[in-house]
This record gives C-alpha cells, structure tokens and sequence, in this order.
C-alpha cells in the first residue's frame, strides 16, 4: 500500500534505499551531512551511512562536479546536490564539456554514472540569484538526460531511475514542491524517462506543463470544469527526453495548445513544443498555440514584485478561455 510523502522526503527515500540496495551510491554537496540535509532532503544519511558515502564539499561547484565525474570512472554512482540551481552554473564546463560528451568520445564504451541534484527557489523573497530555472538550457546539450518532477511519487522514481542510470542526469526540484504530498510506494522502483503523465483528461484544450507550474495548472483545470470547459493536463515529467508521441495525440485530439513552462519566454521549452506541434500537426489547429512563461525579466526580491512576477491560476484560465471562445 502506498503511504503520503512529501515531496522532500520522497527524494530523501530514494537516495537511502539507492544506497542501501548499492554502495557504491554516494552523496556530495555542501551541507549535506547536516540536521537540515538540504531542506530535508538528505537528514539522517549521514549518520546511516557515514561519512564516507555523504560528504560535505567545498564551496567548489567546478571541483565537486569534477570530483563526481572522476569518480564515476571508477565505479562510483555519486549524487551531487547544489542547494540551488544558480551555483550550479559554476560548473558548466565539467558538465557541457566532459560530463555531457564522454559516452560520445568513448564510442559508448564509458560512462559517467553523474546525478546532479539542483533546487530552484520560489517564494519568500528568494531574489533573482536563487530562482533561475534553467532547464532549457542543459536539455538543449546531447547526452545530457533532464527530470523535473511535480510529484512526490515521480520525485522518487525519477531519482532512482538517475541514480542506476548510466547517462549523466540533471534532476531539477521545484523548491515551492518540498512540502506537498502524494502516495508513494515504499519499495523502490523507477520510473523511465521520456514518458509523460496525464494528470487530467479533456477535449477542449492541452495544458502541456513541468515541475512547479503543475498544482497551478490542474487547480485552474478543475475551475474552469466547472465553467464547462474540459482540459487535458500533460506533466512531461522529463524533458530530455520529452514524450513527443503523447503530446502530439492530446492536441491532435483537442486541437488546442497552451504551454506553461516555468521559465523565460524566449528560446524556451515553451517555444520548442509548440514548434513541434506546429510542424507535426499545425493544419489540425482551430486556435494559435499559446505559452505562458516567466517574464524575460530577473526576479525581484521584493514579495509583492515576485507576485506579479509569477504566473498564476488566474492567468492560466484567461488564457485557456480565450483559446477554446
């Protein structure tokens, strides 16, 4: 029987039954053997496991990554985790110049089993050096393989799915997401990349989404239900690979498209759904496909500002109404 995570502990679940299952499975990241564990998510690892398999890192994200990849060479199946994703970016050189194309050089002969935990902020003044949501960016680099879960239940089975992996994974947690919960089953299992979920059926619309835009979608979704308009609401849950073949089906059934994509507008993931759908079934279309997207804009600090900063339920339903009117 499945029980209620949260989001948080569900991510916590699947590195110690990964770690218990291999041990060659390791966690590194600042703070990381700490009570707090990166918002809960690595607490009590540490003193499961000790401190040769969860390790505190200099504040060397290059270094850390390169640690990581070395490493995984030997056998090893680290576990990077940056409390967020804007640090990550010191280390883009060890991940789109050695992680990204190493099974490429080696003919597929060597791997570098790498997962790289990243949390994006959102919420109580985070500023705009702790809530870039950059995910457009590394599903755009070749063998590079992309998650970014809404759910507590995906949020495990997507990371053990990475951990076990032989593909390097960027793993990308909606910090807003830590608190939510979902039935989640206690044995470990994976889930494969590239299949999406259908959260919710319909015939009028397609909401194509990912991570922390998914409980503002389906909470307009089931408003707007009541107002007698049906959308169907896809959770790509992964994004490099994106499941193309179940996207393509929904709108060649509603023939309508929104895309609610947690990021800039411009050069998105946003944009490249829809040219996709465009190019595949753009003469099924009965309304011009639409996204909303974070402004192409940094995010304020002040609380107020970020409110208007961030798309919302409200928006998500005036657009879908002016879509199906």
């Amino acid at each position: 029987m499945a029980r209620e995570l949260t989001f948080s502990n569900a991510i916590n679940e699947a590195q110690r039954q990964a770690m218990e299952v291999c041990t060659d499975v390791v966690i590194l990241g600042q703070l990381v053997d700490t009570p707090a564990g990166i918002f809960g998510t690595t607490t009590g690892l540490v003193e499961k496991f000790g401190r040769d398999r969860v390790q505190d890192f200099p504040v060397s994200e290059n270094l850390m990554t390169a640690a990581a990849m070395g490493a995984s060479l030997t056998g090893i199946r680290p576990v990077i985790v940056h409390q967020r994703l804007d640090f990550m970016i010191y280390s883009l050189d060890a991940i789109v110049n050695w992680l990204s194309l190493w099974r490429f050089k080696s003919n597929a002969t060597s791997n570098m089993s790498v997962t790289i935990r990243a949390v994006v902020g959102k919420g109580w003044g985070q500023g705009p050096q702790h809530s870039k949501s950059l995910h457009a960016w590394f599903a755009h680099v070749p063998g590079l393989r992309v998650a970014m879960p809404s759910t507590a239940y995906d949020a495990k089975g997507l990371l053990l799915e990475s951990i076990f992996s032989d593909c390097p994974t960027i793993f990308i947690e909606g910090r807003s997401l830590f608190s939510m919960k979902a039935s989640v089953p206690e044995q470990p299992y994976r889930l494969r990349f590239g299949q999406a979920a259908v959260r919710r059926s319909g015939s009028d619309i397609t909401v194509v989404t990912v991570g922390m835009m998914m409980p503002i979608v389906l909470r307009a979704a089931a408003d707007l239900a009541y107002q007698g308009t049906s959308v169907e609401v896809i959770d790509l849950r992964t994004l490099s690979p994106w499941d193309k073949t179940k996207v393509l089906e929904s709108v060649a059934k509603t023939k309508r498209l929104l895309v609610v994509d947690p990021a800039w507008r411009s050069f998105s993931v946003a944009a490249e759904i829809i040219a996709t759908v465009a190019e595949a079934v753009g003469d099924l279309l009965a309304a011009k496909p639409a996204r909303i997207c974070l402004p192409d804009s940094h995010t304020p600090m002040s609380s107020a500002l970020e409110k208007l900063y961030y798309p919302n339920e409200e928006d998500v339903k005036t657009t879908i109404a002016r879509l199906v009117s």
